[in-house]
């Protein structure tokens, strides 16, 4: 049943609205995936911010180039549907690899895109294999502080042997005195 102009342009405005806040995308192939395997899926991607479509492909590329970003023309062709990216896309690529690998013969990861770029199915595994966020975020907090705690270190270890060196001093000139 073909579906309605009115429908083509909701379904564009609603891909429009999701790549809008989403940070990055895997598309993927699926044939006959239960349903109940894609609500599993649904759910594991729930929980990392992130949330699955199933796309028209016409429609979504119409969306793509609504917003400015192009793709290789192979990515969009037979049955698609796209996993998207609220916030940690790392996290994504890492549940839906996951879920690739319980259901290799229906559902394959053609790619996707991260930070305006595309990414190819081995990049996305790489992409996975990424640690959280919060964790860059404190190995980098780290080598950002290592520096000054070293040169507090350094600093401290000077004047602590100029204080030595004054007491040595004063105990030495009041047993001279004495």
């Amino acid at each position: 049943m073909a579906i309605t102009r009115a429908r083509k342009e909701e379904l564009v405005a609603i891909y429009s609205d999701i790549l809008s806040h989403s940070n990055g995308f895997v598309i993927t192939e699926f044939k006959g995936l239960p349903q109940a395997k894609v609500n599993d899926l649904r759910a594991k991607l729930r929980e990392v911010n992130g949330a699955y479509v199933v796309t028209k492909n016409t429609l979504f590329r119409i969306a793509l180039n609504n917003a400015g970003i192009s793709l290789p023309e192979d990515m969009l062709t037979g049955p698609v549907a796209t996993g998207f990216a609220d916030g940690n896309i790392a996290a994504l690529a890492k549940a839906m690899l996951a879920f690739e690998k319980e259901n290799p013969e229906n559902f394959i990861i053609r790619g996707g895109l991260m930070a305006g770029n595309f990414v190819t199915a081995t990049q996305v595994q790489a992409i996975s294999e990424l640690p959280p966020l919060e964790d860059l975020r404190a190995q980098l907090a780290g080598l950002i502080v290592q520096p000054a705690s070293g040169l507090l270190g350094v600093l401290n270890a000077a004047t602590g042997s100029v204080v030595n060196v004054l007491e040595a001093y004063v105990q030495k000139n009041t047993t001279d005195a004495a």
